[in-house]
């Protein structure tokens, strides 16, 4: 989100009670009907809205029919029939003869007479004004039937890539020929650097069509994250190459699907169901006013999100709507995972819904989310998805705020540090965070700096990270808090961040560019900055190529070395021991199960100690033999040396590992 966070996991709120007037309206059965469907054939096409008219409040529903994405006027307006279906609130027309190539809007007829694509259009114009007639089938790449989802045998084997589609691309530094296009991620200099690198799932920021970006104007550069969703299901144009072509982006979008999949990479989408950019002019509001949204007792339009509005999961049809959304980006797009939005808007019950739906497609497909909403829901906090709420939700994630802040300081004060910073107090809360946000004998949660008890069922259900879009990036972090501090120092810290995130138990993440040592000139909130703040400096390669040396090392180490990612919480109780804790100073063994005896890796035991002091540390381990396979900023997993005994000396700010 581009807003500042309030973690209602951890802030007392109080629930507001939802007060609206609205008509009661039969609701369509979740398993026979589809929003907005516009069912095309060469010799005719079928448009369908769902519409509720209260009675008398709408009365009438008009369907326009344009020749070109820019048309003054229809050249055929159509009066919908008047619903006689078992639902009464589902307006149907067919047209005869070949439509395809043109375009529609709707009407529900109220005084301000706004023109509508509907909540549900799956392809559109320029700027997603109006609906267009198109043929799916003919937006497939060669191949797409094939295209398989590659194969996750548990979340924690994913290693998660949060990018943007501007900032991966649109340096010339990028040497990519499709700059801040779906495209780019097809080039093989783009797919070659995330295979050596090892991640194995890109997470896109917001790629539907969004309303930040005029498509008619992408000569004015002019940047968003995309935050402000206009239509949920149709790729956004100012990604594609051509905006005013609708077949054009959604082609687009599934060759960069299919070109990842090739190379073993799995698509996570960022989906923003919590807002719309605003509520006059939402297609939701347009079809059915104020059902979508939330409004408190006072009647005022409800802000859980920040962005002005928030949207009603709890009710029947946003529920539907969510649903059937995720539903089509798996089925049309191949998506493999999605990270909800402010997901402490949405209540537990949809969330739940929504798990089980994709279960039936894959139950591999991995769903997380923010565990916190931007404000005040008018919603009871115990029935929100929020991060205190985790455990009741089966099979969804959440980010862990708790590991993040201990690492790197709080997210309400960008010059305070911790753990990184040789600040002591936040060791508790490292350990959490290592566990997967578990409950663990060893970690004493009333120490932890948010949360006093666990909230992950499965340390699966954590996401582990340092920095995302969102704040300050690491870089600009530690510059902000350390002011003064050398690019030696900087690269030792940024290094020993993400070991701590690597060899604990959740589910991996990092912002794209930090192997490239990224910064982004001190903004914290970037949403809307110029590409010469948000983009990646692809020259960082060469100037830190130790860097990237080691994520990539740090990568593969997790991957090659299951006891990283046991993935069950009983297992990480049993195999995981914390060494006696210091000051600035966290210690672990994992022990092999015996499960493991036939895996490839022959490491019986490991010793993780993440060192934050600005001096070496003696640390006191098990007696024996021990392979050095990380020191000092280097990984080697053939070995960096040997140590015998029951004492090892940790360089300053470095992470030592340890197998016998």
């Amino acid at each position: 989100m581009n807003i500042r966070q309030i973690s209602l996991s951890i802030v007392a709120a109080t629930a507001i009670s939802t007060s609206i007037a609205q008509t009661k309206v039969a609701i369509p059965s979740t398993e026979t009907f589809n929003f907005d469907e516009v069912t095309y054939t060469p010799s005719q096409t079928t448009f369908k809205l769902f519409a509720p008219y209260g009675g008398k409040a709408f009365p009438k529903v008009k369907l326009y029919l344009y020749k070109d994405a820019d048309s003054p006027k229809p050249y055929k307006t159509i009066k919908m029939p008047y619903p006689k279906n078992a639902t009464g609130e589902v307006w149907s027309a067919t047209v005869k003869g070949d439509l395809k190539g043109r375009f529609y809007t709707f009407r529900v007829n109220d005084l301000r007479l706004k023109e509508t694509p509907g909540v549900f259009a799956k392809a559109v114009s320029i700027n997603g004004k109006r609906g267009a007639i198109i043929d799916l089938k003919e937006t497939n790449p060669v191949g797409w039937e094939n295209d398989k989802r590659p194969v996750v045998k548990s979340p924690a084997d994913l290693v998660i890539y949060e990018m943007h589609h501007r900032d991966f691309s649109i340096d010339a530094s990028s040497g990519l020929q499709y700059k801040g296009k779906f495209l780019a991620l097809t080039e093989p200099k783009a797919i070659g650097h995330l295979k050596e690198l090892g991640i194995n799932a890109v997470h896109i920021l917001p790629s539907y069509d969004f309303g930040s970006i005029d498509e008619t104007r992408l000569h004015d550069n002019k940047y968003n994250w995309g935050y402000d969703p206009v239509n949920y299901n149709v790729p956004e144009g100012s990604y594609s190459t051509n905006p005013a072509d609708p077949t054009c982006r959604i082609r687009e979008f599934k060759q960069m699907v299919q070109a990842l999949h090739n190379a073993g990479i799995s698509v996570i989408l960022d989906v923003v169901y919590n807002h719309t950019y605003d509520i006059d002019n939402s297609n939701f509001q347009k079809t059915y006013p104020d059902y979508y949204y939330r409004k408190t007792d006072k009647g005022e339009y409800s802000n859980g999100s920040g962005c002005g509005n928030e949207t009603a999961s709890d009710r029947p049809m946003m529920r539907r709507f969510m649903i059937e959304s995720v539903k089509y980006w798996i089925n049309e797009y191949h998506i493999d995972g999605f990270r909800f939005d402010l997901m402490g808007v949405h209540d537990i019950e949809t969330m739940n819904i929504i798990r089980d739906e994709v279960n039936k497609i894959d139950p591999t497909i991995y769903i997380y989310g923010e565990g916190w909403s931007a404000g005040e829901c008018a919603y009871p906090l115990e029935k929100l998805a929020v991060k205190a709420n985790v455990r009741q939700l089966n099979g969804i994630a959440a980010f862990n705020d708790d590991m993040r802040d201990a690492l790197r300081g709080p997210f309400s004060d960008d010059t305070k540090g911790a753990f990184l910073a040789g600040i002591p107090g936040e060791e508790e809360s490292l350990k959490f965070g290592i566990v997967g946000a578990i409950d663990h004998p060893q970690v004493d949660m009333s120490k932890v700096n948010y949360s006093k008890s666990a909230w992950a069922n499965e340390p699966t259900q954590q996401i582990s990270y340092v920095s995302c879009h969102d704040d300050m990036c690491l870089v600009d972090r530690l510059k902000t808090e350390l002011p003064g501090i050398s690019t030696d120092e900087l690269i030792r810290l940024d290094l020993l961040a993400q070991t701590a995130v690597f060899t604990s138990q959740g589910v991996p993440f990092i912002l794209s560019g930090e192997e490239m040592l990224r910064d982004k000139k001190g903004v914290h909130n970037s949403f809307e900055s110029p590409d010469a703040v948000n983009h990646l400096d692809w020259d960082n390669l060469k100037r830190f190529p130790q860097v990237f040396d080691y994520y990539k090392k740090l990568i593969a180490l997790r991957k090659h070395h299951p006891l990283f990612r046991l993935g069950k919480a009983d297992l990480v109780r049993k195999h995981l021991e914390f060494l006696p804790v210091q000051p600035c100073l966290v210690a672990f063994r994992l022990s092999s199960p015996a499960s493991f005896a036939s895996d490839a890796s022959d490491w019986k035991d490991i010793i993780v100690i993440l060192n934050a002091n600005r001096d070496a540390q003696t640390v006191d381990i098990p007696e024996g033999r021990y392979t050095i396979v990380c020191c000092d900023g280097q990984i080697n997993e053939d070995g960096l040396g040997t140590v015998d005994g029951s004492k090892v000396v940790v360089d300053a700010q470095s992470a030592l590992i340890l197998h016998d």
